[in-house]
């Protein structure tokens, strides 16, 4: 064994019980964050207040309810390219049917996550059954819901406007001083942790993710759970973006586009293997907090587009450089 190797296993032991059980890649993106306010906060201390932190938690809400769902593809060993359009149908669906009589306001939030759910079972058929690429089957059911919501709105803005239980999901308060999509966060997390951790679901989908064949042959039926991963990826995509039209009181043409590449980037900063089988959704959410950190810190400091794009662009690859260079934790 060499000398370095001896350090890295010597400081490791020096490390409290819960650092050396923890993620070393959820550790560097948590690190990343603090490192961001930091310097963020020499250009002004106002990055540090509390009403701008919990302004970005509240914004990023929205990315991390995505993001969610993608993790699940993700651990798979797949690909969700139908987020953009999966989302703005959620939202314009529930928009739309909140109009449809006295009962049109209740069913609006579960008309939105049952129209991302049907995305997510084709995309789930075509993968599970059919075979095809996960990129393939979900980037033409992106288009499909392009081209769907183009016809529903016939090329214009949706002139529906978000229910009242939607406006107040997103932008309300059930406890002062606490954003409601905070709130709703923190749920989703919550029950994506047992998902992960106490179920055999998702036991089946790390296991799938490191070897779909080993699985299969231990008893697992893989068709059936790559298909509710896709359901839930679409459910999540499009709750997504009915919180997002209620958080801008309507419903809008590619307002999901915005969120494919964060969402995916947020997954992989958090340390889950683009391959699958390895990840921690504790690691998602600090990857969904330091990618809303740093386009919030770089918006407010006027940098112009190009060079955000820039920036952006390289800390997503000095955080996977790190990766690359970490150890996995056993």
């Amino acid at each position: 064994m060499s000398d370095t190797s001896e350090d890295r296993i010597s400081i490791r032991t020096r490390l409290p019980a819960f650092l050396r059980r923890a993620d070393p890649a959820v550790l560097t993106a948590f690190g990343c964050i603090l490192l961001l306010l930091f310097l963020s906060s020499l250009y002004s201390s106002n990055f540090l207040s509390l009403n701008y932190l919990l302004q970005q938690l509240k914004v990023a809400s929205f990315l991390g309810v995505v993001a969610a769902g993608v993790m699940v593809v993700i651990l798979l060993g797949h690909i969700d390219l139908s987020i953009p359009w999966v989302m703005t149908t959620g939202a314009m669906m529930a928009c739309a049917a909140a109009g449809f009589g006295a009962m049109g306001p209740v069913i609006a939030i579960p008309f939105g996550i049952l129209c991302g759910t049907v995305f997510g079972l084709l995309n789930g058929f075509g993968v599970a059954y059919l075979r095809i690429p996960s990129m393939i089957v979900t980037l033409a059911s992106n288009v499909v819901a392009q081209g769907l919501m183009v016809v529903y709105t016939g090329g214009f803005s949706p002139q529906d406007s978000a229910p009242p239980a939607v406006r107040w999901l997103a932008t309300g308060f059930v406890i002062p001083g606490l954003p409601n999509a905070i709130l709703v966060w923190v749920a989703i997390s919550a029950i994506m942790v047992f998902l992960f951790t106490r179920t055999s679901f998702g036991r089946a989908v790390y296991g799938i993710g490191n070897s779909e064949r080993a699985a299969y042959l231990s008893g697992v039926d893989t068709r059936r759970i790559v298909m509710i991963a896709f359901a839930i990826s679409g459910a999540l995509s499009a709750f997504g973006g009915v919180l997002l039209a209620g958080y801008s009181s309507k419903a809008a043409q590619a307002m999901g586009d915005a969120y494919l590449l964060p969402a995916i980037a947020a997954v992989v900063l958090g340390g889950t293997s683009i391959l699958g089988g390895r990840g921690s959704y504790l690691g998602t959410v600090a990857g969904v907090i330091l990618i809303t950190l740093l386009q919030s810190i770089l918006s407010v400091m006027q940098m112009p587009e190009a060079g955000r794009q820039i920036v952006y662009g390289v800390v997503i690859i000095f955080m996977l450089l790190l990766y690359g260079r970490t150890p996995p934790n056993r």
